[in-house]
């Protein structure tokens, strides 16, 4: 879900130090858009209105780099289309620099999408084009819309009197605004949000403990409450789980009384459960802190940046702010003893979908696209130095649009520091006189972190010196819940507290990766591992212990779309369109992990957020890259507007659909993974639940000649010493000899 931007994320003049205006052009094609320029775009969009349209007022929803083509900024940067050749003359070509916006106008309530150019390197800004998007096709709800939703919820005169018959005073009453998700219900032309509501006693304390029993639908456009719902419970829950007509009470229709909200604090912050227990008259303290341990980099840090390009470790890339990505890395590249070689052209969350599984309306609501329905960057944490991000760190800030068109900027977005990974590769020669060798992992860590209301995602891109990348997600923060009658059946959730359910949810990401392993020019290889065909006792199988891999190079468009089969130990890798290993003879490529974060999407295909998160229905697809700007350049998933009704035309499912027996064999592919995890909530998740782990990994899988890492060299920590003194340790075998 989302949340609104901390008082840190304030609007900001679009200036230097010294007052002088920023006007300095960016160093990278690839580089976000600057509070400066997302000032210019936003003016440039207002004189155009003015002196071609009849709008007169407008709220801007986003406000960001429209990316230049792929071979042009390949060419720019001196990287080439394959490992070995080098840059063409005619891919160098100018770069063009664009930013894409969306705004609603806020008389009408329509929304349009506009194509912004930069004239020269310092401007002006020109309109390219201008689409009025169709009815019922919405962009992102922005962070001053959530708040918006809050404001008309609490001031609503019908939703202060529902919350005074369960004893909540006005001052009391909360609420997440979420998209409303589907309900046909209500006209398409509405900007529609549902608010879920809460009660707060005290200022810090922890909202969601306090679920009130009804759920408003508001009319951002318009500023009002336009419908309540009340979900049923059980075991009244009504015969039917359709959607009451408008026109019936949604009380009656639940067939239940009114439900007051629980009043037992369930605090998370230690001075409020210190309090909590003061006042029950019992006496609570945190337990004894570990001893401090700190990472120290005495001479700094390994890795270098420029602006936003990162090197470390033969590793160069390029970092950035993405209002709707979060983070998105481009241009990733290894240098293999001096041979420049592409891997990735661009690496990020281009979607996620989380679906509640309570079949009663209105939870049927509850399937949140945090990425494209609110963006992730625009719910990003403004990190601490010392609590997110250890060690020695650089920070990179980020903006985004406010409705204005002033840069919102959330500084300390995106940390960037090295860690200890444990052991890289070890062996011991076991016999007398032998040697034993130790070499310890360092590696990169780029993250983030996202509040969305209740929830926290933490997202960590992970680079290692034996060349793989890893990306963790980390969920934690609150649950969402709703309120419970005593007694109440919870078929479809765990009773974490007295009064308080937590639904079964599914939380499902689409990782996009445009991958450019040795070149542009790539092919997806599926692989099952399968008992040899041989019976025990054969000549060929005597022992009956074989078993192969099978390999099937997915060649055609309709071939794209492919789910793990754990049976068959399925995995999946992206070769290159012709370069081969001296030895395996293989073609270089990297395999994809999936194992531990493969997940089936539960709810029906067809269903309500089936049919909108078309991506999760699959674990990996391949798909052409078709750089059209009105497409989105085949960006997201479920679709460059993902509030509609329906399954967008510019989804995964479309693409392999439209592309059919289109060749993706030694192409410029684009792949998409879907990772995620079931979530049945324990106790132990409330109030705030610890950190729980889903990874991806991409490892070389014979794109080197033996292991990358056999140069790190080894080191003995000379800090290291024996935790009981000297007595308690024995001498051992010099390990990095």
């Amino acid at each position: 879900m989302s949340v609104q931007p901390t008082a840190s994320q304030a609007p900001v003049a679009h200036s230097t130090a010294s007052g002088v205006p920023d006007l300095k052009s960016a160093l990278h094609p690839l580089d976000p858009l600057s509070p400066h320029e997302i000032g210019a775009v936003a003016l440039a969009v207002r004189h155009h209105l003015a002196a071609h349209t009849p709008i007169k007022a407008i709220r801007f929803i986003t406000n960001y780099l429209l990316p230049p083509p792929k071979r042009a900024v390949l060419a720019h940067l001196g990287i080439p289309l394959a490992t070995g050749e080098i840059v063409k003359d005619e891919d160098r070509v100018p770069i063009v620099r664009k930013a894409e916006v969306d705004f609603i106008d806020v008389l009408s309530g329509d929304a349009y999408n506009a194509i912004v150019t930069l004239n020269g390197a310092e401007g002006p800004w020109n309109i390219e084009s201008l689409l009025k998007l169709p009815e019922g096709t919405q962009p992102q709800i922005s962070p001053g819309e959530l708040l918006e939703c809050e404001d008309i919820v609490k001031n609503d005169a019908r939703v202060q009197a529902l919350a005074k018959e369960v004893g909540i005073e006005p001052h009391q009453i909360f609420a997440d605004g979420w998209s409303i998700g589907y309900d046909d219900r209500f006209p398409t032309s509405l900007r529609l949000q549902q608010a879920l509501v809460f009660a707060r006693f005290s200022q810090h304390e922890n909202l969601y403990a306090h679920p009130l029993d009804f759920i408003p639908v508001v009319d951002i456009n318009a500023g009002k409450v336009v419908h309540i719902d009340f979900p049923g419970t059980y075991p009244n829950v009504p015969a039917s789980t359709r959607p009451p007509p408008l026109d019936k009470d949604p009380l009656e229709h639940s067939q239940r009384s009114r439900i007051p909200p629980p009043l037992t604090p369930h605090d998370f912050l230690p001075d409020l459960i210190e309090d909590a227990a003061r006042r029950d008259g019992k006496e609570w303290k945190q337990r004894e802190a570990p001893k401090p341990l700190h990472i120290v980099q005495p001479e700094g840090v390994s890795f270098k940046i420029d602006g936003h390009v990162l090197e470390w470790q033969k590793w160069k890339m390029h970092i950035a702010f993405s209002q709707r990505e979060g983070i998105a890395l481009s241009t990733i590249t290894y240098n293999d003893d001096g041979v420049l070689r592409p891997l990735l052209y661009r690496l990020s969350l281009a979607e996620m979908v989380v679906p509640y599984g309570a079949p009663e309306h209105p939870h049927t609501r509850k399937f949140a696209f945090d990425v494209g329905e609110y963006g992730m960057g625009t719910q990003a944490n403004e990190l601490s130095l010392g609590c997110d991000c250890l060690g020695q760190i650089h920070y990179l800030s980020g903006a985004y649009t406010n409705h204005d068109g002033s840069a919102v900027v959330i500084n300390n977005v995106i940390c960037i520091h090295e860690e200890d990974a444990g052991l890289l590769w070890k062996h011991a020669d076991y016999r007398i006189g032998g040697r034993s060798y130790t070499v310890r992992s360092r590696r990169l860590v780029v993250s983030m972190v996202c509040t969305l209301a209740n929830y926290e995602y933490v997202w960590n891109y992970f680079f290692y010196q034996d060349g793989s990348i890893e990306f963790e997600i980390r969920l934690t923060g609150i649950l969402q819940v709703y309120v419970a009658v005593p007694n109440e059946p919870a078929p479809y959730a765990t009773r974490v507290a007295p009064g308080i359910n937590a639904h079964f949810h599914q939380h499902l990401f689409s990782v996009r990766i445009d991958p450019m392993v040795d070149g542009l020019l790539n092919s997806v290889v599926e692989t099952d591992v399968l008992p040899a065909t041989a019976e025990y006792g054969s000549p060929e199988n005597f022992a009956g212990n074989a078993f192969q891999v099978h390999d099937r190079v997915l060649r055609r468009a309709n071939e794209g779309a492919r789910s793990w089969d754990a049976s068959t130990d399925r995995r999946w890798r992206i070769v290159s369109a012709g370069k081969r290993h001296y030895a395996s003879e293989q073609l270089t490529g990297y395999s994809i992990g999936v194992k531990g974060g493969a997940t089936v999407a539960l709810p029906h295909p067809e269903g309500w957020v089936g049919r909108r998160a078309t991506f999760a229905r699959n674990t990996l697809w391949v798909v052409r890259e078709k750089e059209d700007v009105r497409e989105g350049g085949r960006m997201w998933p479920s679709g460059k507007f993902v509030q509609v009704r329906e399954e967008p035309a510019d989804s995964l499912t479309r693409w392999v659909r439209d592309d059919g027996d289109e060749n993706i064999e030694n192409e410029d592919v684009l792949v998409y993974v879907t990772v995620g995890t079931t979530h049945i909530p324990r106790p132990e998740d409330w109030p705030v639940m610890p950190v729980d782990h889903i990874r991806l990994t991409l490892k070389p899988n014979s794109f080197f000649a033996a292991n990358p890492s056999l140069d790190v060299p080894g080191g003995k920590d000379e800090k290291s010493v024996p935790a009981f003194g000297a007595d308690s340790y024995t001498q051992g075998e010099n390990c990095c000899a």
